[in-house]
């Protein structure tokens, strides 16, 4: 991209800003709610800040290792800061809040969840990852396989997962810039994925780095100073603040006309499990996809190609576990204040009924209403700036990943052979950024109504299903071949999109078919199609006795020792 081109678009943007400011203000007010000058101020000043870093990170941008991996750079603090940034996205900062706040108890399935996923990654996968990859994970599960077949796998089931997990992102940041300036919800959405366009085609992976470290910060400062404000409202007792929870619970029950035994057994509820998972086969289901999704994300796994060596990527899980799981523990706090805080408030919801003004989807803004109301319009302001700069820097993370798969994975590697040169790659890589997002903006508009923890839960468990069977039996077992990897993915790719499809929470909520009438009755497909993924990859492997199925088994051992002691790995891996 010329320097004109970035001036141009920075200069674009920011005129934008203004024009936005003021179209929130003349909605606003139509709709007869203050326009809350002071939050969009800092938000203004947060897009114009990481719009500068992108173009910071645009004239460091100059071959494609640049663009997908800034170049190999990045320490393992730096990129355990950034792994925590893309990990605390809409769907953890918003989504579980929000989760806590409904069922209280169960939402923690979530943060628990998503957290186990960690060691397997640190153990089984962040060492092997750097030392057998350069770009995508494809370039790890395709090491001993032929590369076509495996190569248009991987790049169809990252673009599935990106797909799924752009919808949570989208959905956030719309309701957050719907909430912040009093825009349409779809004219929120458009803006977000005009911004996340600009980010990656200009800025690639060291901008989004940058950007995701920064938020990180900014974010855990944030958490940790609402979890702190929350607590002193109860004399920083967590029973307290759990029993006042109960109450609030139990008043709502009493005014939907509850005998007062009933009431108590539903404000008690949020203090124990049922109110979320209502099976063992869909906890077991929920929990794998949460638990083995975090090894399949690509745009995860690309975190890893970010540093120059496996002691790095080992270092950068260690530090991405720790900051997540910090970050954990402060969103079951927050989202418990949301049921003391703001269910409770008539400025921001009905508190006789605990409904959040602004209709279905509202619920997801839990968090942001929090930190109105313990730290007012200036704390407001910052955390939806660092929400709405921590969705933009997730959705320029998946696309980058999406439009690597489809430029390095299908472009590169499976039409050019090998023989594609790195601009004609990169612009590949850009017209694919486009595509995604209105891809993205198009699904942001369609699922508005969902809760964005459990749409990211959809995309864990298709991950769960395609991506990490094929990634471990590729890298550990010996006889796995590209026949079966192949078959093996795409069967877990199908059944557990097919299984979302057909789910309640897709066929019925989103579609709007009858109540009852979805096929599959569990909230989650992963038990099921990561079974049938890792049976397809088995099967297939041991009914495939052709030359090519020996050649790759013989070639496991060399795969084995480079993957274990990053022999010609840096070599390999110097773009």
């Amino acid at each position: 991209m010329s320097r004109r081109a970035q001036t141009l678009a920075v200069a674009l943007l920011a005129l934008a800003v203004p024009a936005a400011m003021a179209a929130g203000g003349d909605v606003g007010q139509a709709a007869k709610q203050p326009t809350n000058w002071i939050a969009i101020g800092m938000f203004s000043v947060f897009v114009l800040a990481t719009l500068w870093i992108t173009k910071w990170a645009a004239s460091r941008t100059r071959s494609a290792a640049d663009f997908y991996t800034a170049g190999g750079g990045i320490t393992g603090f730096q990129n355990g800061l950034a792994i925590a940034g893309d990990y605390m996205s809409a769907a953890s900062f918003l989504g579980i809040s929000a989760a806590v706040m409904a069922t209280g108890y169960d939402g923690l399935i979530y943060s628990i969840g998503f957290l186990v996923g960690w060691p397997i990654l640190t153990f089984l996968m962040a060492e092997r990852l750097r030392n057998l990859g350069k770009f995508t994970f494809a370039d790890v599960a395709g090491y001993r396989f032929q590369q076509t077949p495996i190569r248009a796998f991987a790049a169809s089931g990252t673009l599935v997962v990106v797909a799924f997990y752009l919808i949570a992102q989208m959905v956030g940041a719309g309701q957050l810039i719907k909430l912040l300036f009093g825009l349409d919800y779809w004219m929120a959405v458009v803006i977000v994925g005009a911004l996340m366009m600009l980010y990656v085609l200009f800025g690639g992976m060291t901008a989004t780095t940058w950007v995701q470290i920064i938020k990180a910060v900014l974010l855990l400062s944030g958490v940790t100073f609402m979890a702190f404000m929350v607590l002193s409202q109860f004399g920083f007792s967590p029973e307290r603040l759990f029993a006042r929870a109960v109450e609030i619970r139990t008043g709502f029950a009493t005014h939907a006309g509850k005998t007062p035994e009933e009431a108590a057994q539903l404000g008690g509820a949020i203090m124990g499990p049922g109110g979320f998972v209502k099976d063992p086969i869909s906890a077991i289901s929920f929990g794998m996809a949460l638990m083995f999704g975090t090894a399949g994300l690509p745009h995860i796994l690309m975190r890893f190609f970010t540093v120059p060596d496996a002691k790095e990527a080992r270092k950068s899980v260690f530090w991405a576990t720790t900051w997540i799981g910090y970050f954990y523990v402060l969103i079951f706090i927050i989202g418990f204040g949301a049921i003391t805080l703001v269910l409770t408030n008539p400025e921001f919801a009905d508190v006789a009924t605990g409904v959040i003004h602004g209709g279905a989807g509202a619920s997801n803004m839990a968090a942001v209403l929090v930190a109105k109301a313990v730290g007012g319009n200036v704390f407001f302001g910052f955390i939806s700036a660092v929400a709405f700069a921590t969705i933009l820097a997730v959705v320029a993370g998946l696309t980058l990943s999406g439009a690597s798969a489809v430029s390095h994975d299908l472009y590169a590697t499976v039409f050019k052979k090998g023989q594609a040169d790195s601009a004609a790659e990169l612009r590949v890589s850009r017209i694919t950024t486009l595509a995604l997002g209105v891809v993205a903006v198009a699904l942001g508009i369609a699922f508005e109504k969902q809760n964005i923890a459990f749409m990211v839960s959809l995309a864990f468990a298709i991950a769960a299903s395609a991506n990490f069977p094929v990634l471990f039996m590729s890298v550990l077992w010996k006889d796995c071949t590209t026949r079966g990897a192949v078959i093996g993915g795409f069967l877990g790719l199908v059944s557990s999109v097919a299984l979302t499809v057909v789910s309640p929470s897709v066929w019925e909520v989103t579609l709007g078919n009858p109540k009852g009438s979805a096929l599959f009755p569990y909230t989650s497909p992963a038990l099921f199609s990561m079974t049938i993924g890792f049976f397809g990859i088995w099967l297939f492997s041991v009914l495939d006795r052709s030359a090519q199925a020996a050649r790759e088994r013989a070639a496991f051992s060399a795969q084995r020792v480079r993957s274990e002691t990053g022999l010609g790995a840096s070599t390999a891996s110097a773009h």
